[in-house]
């Protein structure tokens, strides 16, 4: 997407939700004011758990420092750190869409490949991607494991929401569709797609959330390429709470603002389609 385009998107986005916009600031705030007040109640009783819970402007100052040489993790900045966790994130959310949506249109539109594929779908669902850690970080080790264990997380978000999304076409419109001539890759391309993508986006913004929460857990245990998870954990083993907190704080920024293109590239999609 160009850069100017790009730009237009942003601006056009904070014009029509400016509201949206400043409500969200104003509960950040409030979220940040009771963090220190939750904080100074601790420090004013002397509980136990004061010792965990760091004042947000020490988060602040950790996580400034974080992109220095002098208070790094082993000699690697938060910007390394940012990197090596997008790029695992990034291919195995690519994995993952890549197979999750052929699959879920596949399974949404014919009968006979939804109840082949479905008892072994429901199968694998529920048991949490974290369990996959260990058996995926021997078998594929420090950067394939990780990956894989984000393609589990994000996989199965996409492609139920993609089932539902063709599940729940107007059986009119593809009548119609039908009366009017449309071939099968017509009503696919024409209708069925068209329709499914606020589903899909629904299930690409759940499974970025999933696919973050995935990638820390995986990065927990001790791999060559320092990540996110590997931040948090180390620090947090030696007590430095400051600096655990700022590596939370770094994940949920990232996770906000790879769900905002996500919804920038949904408004670009129906623009392109028309469906919006």
């Amino acid at each position: 997407m160009p850069k100017n385009e790009l730009r237009t998107d942003v601006l056009s986005f904070l014009s029509k939700n400016w509201k949206r916009v400043l409500v969200g600031s104003i509960s950040v705030v409030a979220f940040i004011a009771v963090w220190w007040l939750f904080a100074w109640g601790l420090d004013e009783r002397g509980a136990t758990l004061g010792k965990f819970i760091p004042y947000p402007d020490e988060v602040a100052r950790a996580l400034v420092r974080s992109f220095t040489v002098e208070d790094s993790l082993f000699g690697v900045t938060m910007p390394t750190l940012i990197w090596n966790s997008l790029e695992r994130i990034v291919v195995g959310f690519v994995l993952a869409f890549a197979v999750a949506l052929p699959m879920g249109l596949l399974m949404g539109a014919f009968r006979t490949i939804r109840d082949a594929v479905t008892p072994i779908v429901e199968m694998i669902r529920p048991i949490p991607p974290i369990a996959w850690v260990p058996f995926f970080m021997l078998a594929f080790m420090s950067f394939w494991g990780p990956v894989a264990v984000v393609f589990v997380g994000a996989f199965f978000p996409i492609v139920l929401n993609v089932i539902f999304g063709v599940m729940s076409v107007d059986k009119v419109v593809i009548d119609a569709a039908k009366t009017l001539g449309a071939k099968r890759t017509q009503l696919f391309t024409k209708v069925i797609i068209p329709s499914v993508i606020p589903h899909l986006m629904t299930g690409v913004k759940v499974g970025l959330g999933i696919a973050w929460m995935c990638i820390v857990a995986a990065e927990l245990v001790p791999l060559e390429g320092s990540g996110l998870g590997n931040y948090i954990w180390l620090w947090g083993d030696i007590g430095q709470f400051d600096k655990v907190f700022a590596g939370m704080v770094m994940i949920g920024i990232l996770s906000v603002l790879t769900t905002g293109v996500a919804e920038l590239l949904e408004r670009r999609v129906n623009k392109w389609m028309g469906t919006k």
